[in-house]
């Protein structure tokens, strides 16, 4: 369905990085954008910069959601906002726990139960889904992170039986190492934090995400691309440790059988 047949979106996590990125594509086709994030200052840049509609919102704040909801009919639904706590699962404390699965699960989980309803009934739609190589493969780092956008990609999956036999189309974008300020977000605004992820490496933009999600939205009617995994050439996911098992000492120190 090409974009002349959508008119409005709405775009979570929409200040900075990848959703910024979308913003600027959408209106670009002349999609009546709706940027919802919490960050108001960042926003109004945003839409002096765009002419997208801001809304300082919290993804978690369900009534105000679903006021937005309630007054705007959605063509294109792109679920962005997340966050991460980076601990081991070990280490997790429960308000980090809380926090992950709020936006980065249950927020989507409500967004979409708000919005697709209305795709549904109209015949005419399409959710973007950002989960994350996190979601699809195993590597050191968050387990609630990853146990969330594994629920997303599942959701993304989901949806296309729930909407079945209606023009809803559903796209799951796994992005890997995109060079955007979330590292910043994540692991505190310091110069090392872009050294040890950004600086040096060739990776992908956020409008490089944001042309590939355009891509999937402008196909054809009958043409559904429903999952895209994009990553840096030079990132793989791949690899294969084995540990040796760790030796029990008595209290003078010596190993035991």
């Amino acid at each position: 369905m090409p974009f002349s047949d959508y008119k409005t979106a709405l775009v979570t996590g929409a200040s900075s990085g990848i959703g910024a990125a979308v913003v600027e594509r959408l209106r670009r086709e002349n999609i009546e954008v709706h940027a919802v994030a919490r960050s108001a200052d960042a926003l109004q840049q945003l839409a002096e910069r765009t002419g997208c509609v801001a809304h300082a919102i919290d993804v978690t704040d369900r009534p105000a959601i679903a006021e937005l909801a309630r007054r705007v009919e959605f063509d294109i639904l792109v679920n962005n906002a997340g966050v991460d706590r980076p601990k081991k699962f070990l280490e997790a404390d429960e308000g980090d726990i809380d926090l992950i699965v709020d936006v980065n699960l249950r927020a989507v989980l409500h967004i979409c139960r708000l919005v697709v309803p209305g795709m549904v009934a109209r015949d005419r739609g399409h959710v973007i889904n950002i989960s994350s190589i996190a979601g699809a493969y195993n590597f050191g780092g968050n387990s609630s992170y990853h146990a969330t956008k594994a629920g997303v990609s599942m959701l993304s999956n989901q949806l296309r039986i729930d909407a079945f036999g209606k023009r809803v189309r559903v796209t799951e974008i796994c992005p890997g190492r995109v060079a955007t300020d979330i590292f910043n977000h994540v692991h505190g605004d310091d110069p090392s934090i872009r050294e040890r992820f950004i600086d040096g490496f060739e990776l992908p933009q956020a409008g490089d995400i944001a042309d590939a999600i355009a891509f999937a939205i402008s196909a054809p009617v009958a043409v559904n691309i429903g999952h895209m995994e994009i990553t840096p050439t030079l990132q793989v996911m791949g690899g294969l440790q084995t540990a040796r098992p760790q030796l029990k000492t008595d209290p003078s120190g010596e190993p035991t059988p």
